[in-house]
């Protein structure tokens, strides 16, 4: 069979993948606080027919020599972590990290995951969550009297009560960073999880070290580039064109082969 049929089943195979991580992207540009992702080929290896450098001669050297590759494969997708726009809100419960950082999520068995989405909500004791019901870490329980509730670019939590104007600091929220956020891994509804890639999150005061501020009554949008998207799946479908073509060319030759001998 000719080698050529499996290179570019390959070709199919990456491009189909590309085509999912492009997919997702698209289907997520209305996602608070999404980061997009990008699909990353590597080519496959190379059968050495003729080794470049070798002797040809006792006094000369090829100079390339003869290397066949047999494909292409995708080796992995990579968040894309730049920020996204910003929304001005209504809701004080409504926040967004303006730089580096993530909101800090304590899930229901213990584990500490962090987020860019700062779309807040009260539960029934008071208590900030995300939209599923997960506490926001460190704890922040808003007294059932409050009448206006601030949170400061220093993650500072402070509330005036009713027949109390005086405003008291009821809590601080503390953002984390990690050297590589690309390292990650992506849980689903919104959430990322620490890995031995990503390195131990860096917690600290929102505005110290590095970390970006946290703005409220603010959302961060989806980083996705409606445009851009469009370019990729436009050059993907291409590619995967390509690739059939090339699977249709060898047919014809195996064809004209078996019909000539």
């Amino acid at each position: 069979m000719l080698p050529a049929l499996w290179v570019s089943k390959t070709g199919l195979s990456a491009q189909d993948m590309n085509l999912t991580t492009i997919s997702n992207n698209l289907a997520n540009v209305s996602t608070t606080g999404f980061k997009r992702d990008r699909a990353e080929f590597q080519d496959l290896l190379y059968q050495i027919r003729r080794q470049p450098g070798g002797q040809s001669s006792q006094d000369s050297e090829l100079p390339s020599g003869l290397q066949l590759g047999t494909g292409v494969r995708i080796t992995g997708t990579q968040k894309i972590f730049t920020a996204g726009s910003l929304q001005t809100t209504e809701q004080p419960l409504d926040m967004a990290i303006n730089g580096r950082g993530f909101f800090q999520v304590l899930l229901p068995d213990g584990t500490v995951s962090y987020t860019r989405d700062g779309s807040f909500h009260l539960s029934s004791d008071g208590q900030i969550v995300t939209s599923n019901g997960y506490a926001l870490e460190p704890a922040i329980v808003v007294p059932p009297e409050t009448q206006t509730f601030t949170v400061g670019e220093d993650g500072t939590v402070s509330v005036t009560t009713l027949g109390n104007a005086q405003p008291q600091i009821i809590g601080n929220i503390q953002t984390a960073d990690f050297i590589n956020p690309a390292g990650l891994q992506a849980m689903g509804s919104n959430l990322f999880l620490e890995t031995a890639a990503s390195g131990a999150p860096q917690v600290s005061t929102p505005g110290l070290n590095g970390l970006g501020t946290v703005l409220q009554n603010t959302l961060e949008n989806s980083n996705v580039s409606v445009v851009e998207e469009l370019v990729n799946m436009i050059t993907t479908q291409r590619a995967y064109e390509m690739n059939s073509k090339v699977i249709s060319t060898a047919d014809q030759m195996l064809s004209f082969v078996t019909q000539q001998l």
